[in-house]
């Protein structure tokens, strides 16, 4: 059966990182491939996630998500149907879709969606992926990061999704720190023309980050004028509601 040439390459490069951090030069030696060829797909896999730069050098080591790849199955299906109820009763009450995405190395994956009680709806985006910065469960997630993966992801030109996706540094600083404190996002546009969202962290007992639960639905009627607040406060309480430590 033929081969798709791409993919082999890729798992070359993998392989060849996986036994130790390296630089473009030497990673092309190992696989016998030009060097534009190698760094071309070094930054395609480091935009994945599968590769990362040592300190933010020249050097590539295999980066977060291809661990996260490898967690078992069990535990995904067990967030996921612990959190469906919830997204289903947040649909309801808003009229809208709603969905939960997880940290697929830099970027987020949506685990699930529910699908808005309105004939007019947004697309199912179930088991699609997404970098971090271009919709409002990726905000989320990022104001959990660590100074040092910050300031990685965005040493690197961003995607913009649509004319409105936030890419310059500096605003997306102030909106991570924005979400810190609020404990929510509101993204307008910056995703999908069209289309806004709302999203909230869902935390564990201990704190810890496991995803992000959001909202969305067509901008001309979500948010509706004057909602915007009672929107987000709901879905950053059922946030709350999913994994919430036992009262004593």
């Amino acid at each position: 059966m033929p081969t798709v040439q791409s993919v082999e390459r890729a798992f070359a490069i993998l392989d060849a990182v996986s036994a130790g951090a390296s630089g473009v030069t030497d990673i092309a030696d190992r696989v016998d491939l030009p060097k534009s060829t190698v760094a071309r797909m070094l930054s395609t896999l480091e935009d994945l996630g599968a590769v990362e730069r040592v300190d933010g050098g020249s050097d590539y080591q295999i980066g977060p998500r291809l661990p996260q790849l490898c967690r078992p199955v069990d535990a995904t299906l067990h967030l996921s149907a612990i959190v469906q109820p919830h997204l289903e009763r947040l649909a309801m009450q808003l009229g809208e879709s709603t969905g939960f995405g997880i940290a697929s190395g830099s970027a987020v994956r949506v685990l699930t969606q529910v699908e808005s009680p309105n004939a007019v709806q947004v697309r199912d985006y179930t088991g699609e992926v997404f970098p971090a910065h271009v919709g409002a469960p990726g905000v989320c997630l990022m104001a959990e990061w660590s100074q040092r993966e910050l300031d990685q992801y965005l040493s690197r030109p961003l995607t913009a999704y649509t004319e409105h996706t936030m890419v310059q540094p500096g605003q997306i600083r102030e909106r991570l720190a924005q979400v810190r404190r609020d404990g929510f996002c509101w993204v307008h546009e910056e995703f999908a023309d069209g289309i806004s969202s709302v999203a909230a962290l869902v935390r564990d007992p201990q704190g810890r980050a496991l995803g992000a639960m959001h909202a969305h639905g067509p901008t001309y009627r979500f948010p509706v004028e004057g909602d915007k607040m009672w929107i987000a406060d709901l879905v950053r309480q059922t946030a709350r509601q999913v994994l919430a430590a036992p009262s004593s």
